[in-house]
C-alpha cells in the first residue's frame, strides 16, 4: 500500500499549513491556533532552519540568488520534491510569494476539499498538472472577477489565463487563438482550449495583477516568526525590525509593535538586554583571540599606527569570531551555557549572548569606553566607564550579522537590518549599501581627524579573515545572474565574485565600527564597539 501525502491546507493570502484554522483566522491581535509550515512574512532563516530540520520531508533544497547583488534582489527557495517555490525579498529576506509548481508532489486541501480530485501518494504522484478551471470555479473559490490573460512569449500555441482570488491565484494555459477581449472567460476557460492549471500562487493582496508590482515593497502584515502570532508579550519578546546607530556607543532598535529601546554600549545591563529581548537562544564563553596580536599594535593591512594619533586612541580590531559565527570543535576553547539565563548575575564575564532569532549578538564584559561620536553629529564623546559600573558586567559590543546568501555564516541568524546616522542631514547609510560607498562616506567624515595622509591611508587597508577552512558550507545553493538565470553552480570561484569556498572576508575598521565585507561588496556582519 503506497503512502498518501500529507494533507497542506492552503491559507489565502496567510500561507500554507498542516492543520486546520479556524474561520476568523489571522487578524491583529488574534492567537494563531494553529502551526504555519510557510507563513508570508516569515524570514528565510526562520523557513530555511524549519525546512532543514525535517530531511526526510524535504530531501532537496535549492537556494536561488544573485551573485553579485544579494540584498537588492530576491532569494528563492526550491523544494522540488515537494513542488513549492518560495520567493523571498533580498533587503528584509521575508516570504513574499509561494508557488505550487507541482501539483502531483503536494496534496492541497481548502477548507476540506481536495484541490485536486483523487487521493494521491508519495510513491506513484499523478501528473503534474493542476485542478480544472470547472473545480477551481465551481467547488473550491467560487466566483471571482474576470482574470488576467498573458499572451504567449514564444512560439507555443498556448498563453497563460491567470485567475485571481483575494491571496491566491492560479495560472490555466489557454490556446491564443481561442482568446478574445471580449469573450466569456467562464465559458472559454471551461471548454477544451483551457488546460488544468499549471501553478498557483499564495499572496498578500487583493489580486495578483492589483500586487505584482509592489510584491517585494510593500509591508508584510505578518511576523517573520509564525510563532510570535501565538505567543504574548510576556512569554515572546518583540521582534527587532532596525538597529539605528547614532556614534558614541549609542543605538536605538526599533520593533514591531513595542517602542524604540536603546543600548548604551558600557552601561546596558544583560538584565536589560533579557528584559526588552528575551533570554538568548545561546550564551558562548570566551572568544576569539587570533587577532589580539593586532590590537596590541595597532598594525592593520601591515602597516604599523601609532595609537595616540588615532581618533579615540586608534581603531580597535574588534573581536572577530563572535562566537556563534564559527563551528565549535574539539579544540575550541568556547563552552555553550545554554539558552535559558535564570540568574543574569551567574552569567560568566566575556561572553556573548546570541541572539539568533533576532539577528545580533552582543558581547558582554566589563565596562570600557565606547567608540566617539560622528563628527557633526552634535553627541558628546563618551567618557570612561563610572566607578559605580566598573565591577558590573555590560554590553560592549554589539554584532549584526547581514545573514548574506553565499557567506560562510548564512543562516545561523536571521538577517538584521541597520542604519548609520552620522548627522542630522546627511542621507543614512543602511545594510543594504555597497560597502564602496559606506568606506566613501566614512571616510569623508573622519578626514580631519587624521593627522596626515599616511595614517588614513593605512586605517583603510582591510585584514583578511578567513572562516571557511575545516568546515564546508552546508546548503546547496545556485546562483542567479539575473532573475532566474543560473550562471554558476555549486563550488564558488573568483570569477562570479567569490572566494573559491574558501570562506574569505575582509575586515574594515572605523572608530567604533567594524565590517566584514564579502568580494561582491556586500556586509555580512557589522560590530559596534
Amino acid at each position: 500500500m503506497t503512502a498518501s501525502l500529507a494533507p497542506v491546507h492552503i491559507y489565502p493570502g496567510k500561507g500554507l499549513g498542516f492543520i486546520s484554522m479556524p474561520s476568523d483566522d489571522l487578524h491583529a491581535g488574534n492567537l494563531l491556533s494553529s502551526y504555519i509550515h510557510a507563513a508570508l512574512g516569515s524570514s528565510l532563516h526562520n523557513v530555511l532552519t524549519r525546512v532543514k530540520s525535517h530531511p526526510q520531508t524535504y530531501p532537496a533544497i535549492d537556494l536561488a540568488y544573485s551573485s553579485s547583488d544579494p540584498l537588492r534582489n530576491p532569494v528563492v527557495l526550491k523544494l522540488p520534491a515537494n513542488g513549492l517555490r518560495l520567493r523571498f525579498d533580498g533587503p528584509d529576506q521575508r516570504l513574499r510569494l509561494i508557488e505550487v509548481v507541482d501539483f502531483s508532489r503536494v496534496n492541497l486541501v481548502y477548507k476540506n476539499q481536495d484541490v485536486m480530485k483523487g487521493a494521491k501518494s508519495a510513491e506513484q504522484p499523478t501528473s503534474s498538472q493542476g485542478p480544472s478551471f470547472r473545480h477551481v470555479y465551481n467547488r473550491l473559490f467560487g466566483p471571482s472577477y474576470p482574470g488576467e490573460y498573458i499572451p504567449r512569449s514564444d512560439q507555443s500555441p498556448y498563453g497563460t489565463y491567470v485567475l485571481s482570488y483575494p491571496g491566491v491565484a492560479f495560472s490555466f494555459p489557454l490556446q491564443h487563438s481561442a482568446w478574445s477581449d471580449h469573450c466569456d472567460f467562464v465559458a472559454l476557460l471551461s471548454s477544451s482550449a483551457a488546460q488544468p492549471a499549471t501553478s498557483m500562487a499564495i499572496f498578500q493582496g487583493s489580486s495578483w495583477p492589483e500586487v505584482r508590482a509592489k510584491l517585494f515593497t510593500q509591508q508584510p502584515q505578518y511576523p517573520r516568526a509564525s510563532a510570535v502570532v501565538s505567543k504574548t508579550r510576556e512569554s515572546f519578546a518583540d521582534e527587532v525590525e532596525e538597529f539605528r546607530i547614532l556614534g558614541a556607543g549609542r543605538l536605538e532598535v526599533s520593533r514591531r509593535t513595542s517602542p524604540p529601546v536603546s543600548i548604551i554600549l558600557g552601561e546596558t545591563t544583560p538584565q536589560d538586554l533579557i528584559a526588552e529581548f528575551g533570554p538568548p537562544d545561546a550564551i558562548y564563553r570566551k572568544h576569539d583571540r587570533r587577532i589580539s596580536i593586532h590590537r596590541a599594535t595597532g598594525a592593520v593591512g601591515g602597516d604599523t599606527l601609532n595609537p595616540s594619533l588615532s581618533p579615540r586612541g586608534g581603531i580597535e580590531i574588534a573581536d572577530t569570531d563572535h562566537s556563534s559565527s564559527n563551528s565549535v570543535t574539539d579544540d575550541s576553547d568556547e563552552e555553550t551555557l545554554g539558552g535559558q539565563v535564570s540568574d543574569p548575575a551567574s552569567v560568566p564575564a566575556e561572553s556573548f549572548f546570541n541572539y539568533f532569532h533576532h539577528g545580533f549578538d552582543a558581547f558582554i564584559s566589563h565596562p570600557s569606553t565606547p567608540g566617539p561620536a560622528f563628527p557633526g553629529s552634535g553627541l558628546p564623546d563618551p567618557t570612561g566607564p563610572s566607578a559605580s559600573l566598573s565591577s558590573q558586567l555590560t554590553v560592549t559590543k554589539i554584532i549584526l550579522h547581514g545573514n548574506v546568501p553565499g557567506s560562510y555564516p548564512f543562516n545561523r541568524h536571521r538577517r538584521s537590518r541597520w542604519s548609520i546616522h552620522l548627522d542630522q542631514s546627511s542621507e543614512e547609510l543602511n545594510a543594504e549599501s555597497h560597502f564602496d560607498e559606506v568606506s566613501e562616506r566614512l571616510r569623508g567624515v573622519w578626514k580631519g581627524s587624521y593627522p596626515n595622509s599616511k595614517e588614513g591611508r593605512a586605517m583603510q587597508r582591510p585584514m583578511v579573515l578567513n572562516r571557511g577552512w575545516g568546515d564546508s558550507p552546508e546548503s546547496s545553493v545556485e546562483f542567479l545572474g539575473g532573475w532566474e538565470e543560473t550562471t554558476a553552480k555549486g563550488q564558488r570561484s573568483g570569477s562570479d565574485g567569490h572566494d573559491g569556498g574558501l570562506g574569505n572576508t575582509e575586515l574594515f575598521g572605523f572608530p567604533g565600527l567594524l565590517f566584514e565585507v564579502l568580494k561582491n561588496g556586500a556586509v555580512s556582519c557589522l560590530t559596534v564597539y
